[in-house]
């Protein structure tokens, strides 16, 4: 052996996955290899559809550029490329650009195929491989959708602050000179935000009453604005500007220090959308009759709505915001019969709807959440209340919850005590079923009515003691289901009555993602209910890898597609249900990944804390 083929030999066998198979594989892939030398002259002339091959680099850097002429992978020394097209029979639509001239070895179709038949875990590196790939540039942003966009790329300028102590003067001189419809007021230590000021506040508050402009900025701002984070969505900022009818919303970072403020004005200019369109209709809705009539829309505008993202998830998000609206107008109905509500409540939601990730098929989970000390009238108001917006939800079509979690149950409107004492006997005896009231009462959110009453219960919920026996009897739930891949690395398939196949991708793979990210983010403290925001704030831990929270991702969004696009094909399978007949080979070698992949993390997640290795 010559020893330059020694040292092809030697540099192979260290790479994945040569580096867990025979020696065998290795010395046929060495021999049966061309070596070239690819340039920025001659780099246009490996990528052939009629001749794909296996690429390997030994040496130097490349980037993979999409036709968009948007580069999707840099790639360099122990990488692969070429590998898609082997194994899909596809065309190829990607080039190659060199930023470093680069040593490569290639593969035949025919060596690769052979390899793929010989070795099984060939094979499988390859395919899984490419899966990977495919979860992962599924949700890379392709478009420029209004939708996708993240609030921070609508902001052109710096924020313009003032301190409280500042002048009206001083704010209308400032706001004039940056040529601004409002100003941010910040505390002057910590430059956190405490008020908004805006143009129609200096007519309004001052002008029209009167007010001494050498008056001080806190004597006219408006304090406690609501405001967004800067990696949130356009499409929350414009809900959250329809449900509480403003045109001006700061921006803020992680800090909650101010980036920008995003108007009405900024958000018209992003393309319209129909859904929102839908939702400013509803909180303005003069009756049931309306809401109803609305509602009706929400299957026809989905189905046109979700072909139009690339982002699935935020379809959940539209659902849940639809709910949200509905509720919120509701309850304002019932208080123009019934008057005022005579003490604070806050409306809080569980499930689905807590997490924002609620489907055409979503029930109703929600409850109130009141004060100690109610009289009888007071109390009855709100029982009036939960059974009013109970039924009209389910009028509206989002159905009564088959488990009574409701406001219109006694037992879901519950004072703050009461709803602590609940959860107190839930941590302190983990039952099979407490343990089941825990999965769904610890996605909460606030929907309408008291901030402040609901920020003083999670607050009070989140010191409630949870010893190392609540988290191992959450682990050990996350047993009590199973990813549906049998022996081989197959899919286990149920049949109904009329004989249909078919996988539950909520049971089987989205409700166990959900699982164990909730009980990782109950860990760590993390209060919000969404699932992908719930892995992001587990990034800044150390209970998990990047790689794991990605892949979590990853596939949480893949099983959440392919069940809405079966929700909107109508498929004749049970809802939720998919038939993995209806998918490519790749598309079932992506789904075996993704099921691979949650059931790694379910193992990891019951190892660790169902054997007490917090």
């Amino acid at each position: 052996m010559s020893p330059q083929h020694q040292d092809i030999i030697d540099f192979v066998i260290e790479q994945a996955p040569f580096n867990t198979l025979e020696r065998s594989a290795c010395e046929y892939f060495c021999h049966h290899l061309e070596v070239i030398y690819v340039t920025r002259e001659n780099q246009h002339q490996w990528l052939d559809s009629d001749d794909p091959k296996l690429f390997l680099i030994r040496s130097g850097s490349l980037e993979i550029v999409a036709p968009s002429g948007e580069a999707v992978a840099r790639l360099s020394a122990g990488d692969y490329f070429g590998y898609p097209s082997l194994l899909s029979g596809e065309a190829i639509k990607n080039r190659i650009e060199i930023k470093q001239e680069a040593l490569v070895y290639i593969l035949s179709q025919s060596s690769f195929d052979y390899l793929r038949h010989e070795y099984k875990p060939f094979e499988q590196y390859f395919v899984r491989a490419h899966s990977n790939r495919l979860l992962s540039s599924k949700y890379q942003h392709h478009s420029d959708s209004w939708s996708e966009r993240k609030i921070a790329e609508l902001m052109t300028r710096q924020a313009v602050t003032l301190g409280p102590e500042a002048s009206i003067r001083q704010c209308a001189k400032l706001m004039s000179d940056q040529r601004v419809s409002s100003i941010m007021v910040t505390h002057s230590e910590d430059t956190k935000l405490l008020g908004v000021v805006t143009d129609r506040d200096l007519r309004t508050r001052v002008l029209a009453a009167g007010v001494d402009p050498e008056q001080p900025l806190q004597a006219i701002m408006t304090a406690h604005p609501k405001y967004i984070f800067e990696n949130n969505r356009v499409f929350s900022a414009m809900h959250l500007m329809l449900k509480h009818n403003i045109h001006h919303l700061p921006v803020l970072n992680e800090a909650h220090q101010p980036v920008g403020m995003v108007t009405a004005t900024d958000l018209l200019r992003q393309q319209k959308s129909d859904p929102v369109q839908l939702i400013g209709r509803i909180y303005k809705a003069a009756g049931v009759a309306d809401l109803k009539r609305y509602a009706s829309e929400v299957p026809s505008l989905l189905d046109s709505f979700a072909y139009h993202i690339e982002d699935t998830t935020l379809v959940g998000k539209l659902l849940s915001g639809i709910s949200d609206a509905l509720t919120t107008r509701l309850i304002q109905l019932y208080q123009q019969r019934h008057g005022d509500a005579p003490k604070r409540f806050s409306w809080i939601c569980f499930g689905s709807q807590a997490r924002e990730e609620q489907t055409l098929h979503s029930d109703q989970d929600n409850g109130l959440l009141l004060p100690d000390q109610l009289s009888d009238a007071e109390a009855d108001y709100f029982r009036g209340m939960g059974e009013f917006v109970c039924e009209q939800l389910d009028v509206c079509g989002i159905v009564r919850c088959p488990g009574n979690i409701m406001a219109s149950n006694p037992q879901c409107r519950l004072s703050i005590s009461a709803w602590l004492d609940k959860f107190a006997r839930w941590l302190g005896s983990p039952t099979p079923e407490a343990m089941l009231n825990c999965k769904i009462f610890f996605d909460i959110r606030f929907i309408t009515g008291s901030s402040d009453l609901f920020a003083a219960f999670t607050t009070s919920l989140g010191k409630q003691n949870r010893d190392q026996l609540f988290y191992r009897a959450l682990a050990s739930e996350l047993n009590q289901n199973s990813v549906p891949i049998g022996l081989f690395h197959q899919l286990k398939t149920q049949t109904d009555a009329q004989h249909h196949k078919f996988i539950d991708l909520k049971k089987r793979g989205i409700v166990i993602i959900n699982d164990i990210v909730r009980l990782y983010a109950l860990q760590e403290g993390i209060r919000s209910a969404n699932t992908l925001e719930r892995l992001d704030a587990l990034i800044k831990t150390r209970q998990l890898s990047k790689k794991d929270i990605f892949d979590l991702k990853d596939c949480w969004r893949y099983l959440t597609q392919l069940r809405l696009k079966a929700q909107l094909d109508k498929e004749p399978v049970p809802s939720n249900c998919i038939n993995p007949d209806t998918l490519t080979s790749l598309e079932r070698h992506q789904l075996k990944e993704a099921f691979y992949l949650v059931r790694q993390a379910q193992q990891a997640a019951s190892f660790k804390f169902a054997r007490g290795s917090l």
